[in-house]
């Protein structure tokens, strides 16, 4: 027993700091390519959505109808009564010489098959629907995704209705008595969208003024 090797511990511990540093910088390192993958993959998502919104405005109110920077007059507001699950809604406001000529709202039908669909409904001064699109949503494909306009002109239905045309009760898919159809094979995801949109109408009927005389907010504001 007297013939043993001594063991180094100090050379033993050294060696094992340096082991724990080395896979602690690892996992630095590791850890920060992670969040700027996250990042760099959240900007490109969140410029594509603003390209699309961007694309939608332009489906939903030509142009030529206004004469202001549609994509700059705009706003953000909350109310949970008409747009509920505390989102964000953006009003994006079109004027012609200064007098309104539409609102179009960007906010989310909350109650989707697969949880929220985003929107945009276009509204005319005198309480019309312009049209109405959809920016996102994770329906299920083949079921929930005619609300697409590139799948279906299901969508496009809604412009020139209001909420006089069809009267209150209209406002629901047919298999609850309404007005709109609903898909083969799915009920839930048309009458979210319904639904939505609905509220949006009332919401603008009691909120006009507030709509079109808000102050403007800057354009990097975030999104709902």
């Amino acid at each position: 027993m007297g013939n043993e090797p001594a063991t180094d511990w100090p050379h033993a511990v050294r060696s094992v700091m340096k082991s724990a540093a080395a896979l602690g910088l690892v996992a630095v390192i590791g850890t920060a390519l992670i969040a700027g993958v996250h990042k760099l993959t959240a900007e490109r998502i969140a410029a594509q959505e603003r390209r699309l919104v961007l694309q939608r405005l332009g489906e939903i109110l030509p142009p030529e109808r206004y004469d202001n920077a549609l994509h700059e007059d705009r706003f953000e507001f909350q109310n949970e009564a008409y747009f509920p699950n505390g989102q964000t809604v953006v009003a994006y406001r079109a004027r012609r010489e200064g007098e309104p000529v539409a609102v179009i709202l960007e906010f989310q039908a909350v109650n989707g098959y697969n949880g929220k669909i985003g929107l945009l409904a276009g509204i005319n001064a005198d309480g019309t629907l312009t049209g109405v699109r959809v920016t996102s949503h994770r329906e299920t494909p083949g079921l929930g995704d005619p609300i697409e306009a590139e799948k279906s002109d299901w969508i496009r239905q809604f412009r020139g209705k209001s909420l006089a045309n069809p009267k209150p009760a209209g406002w629901a898919v047919r298999r609850d008595g309404g007005a709109f159809d609903q898909f083969t094979g799915a009920t839930i995801t048309p009458r979210a969208v319904v639904e939505a949109i609905r509220r949006a109408l009332t919401f603008f009927e009691a909120q006009r003024d507030m709509l079109f005389n808000s102050e403007t907010q800057p354009v990097n504001g975030a999104t709902s």
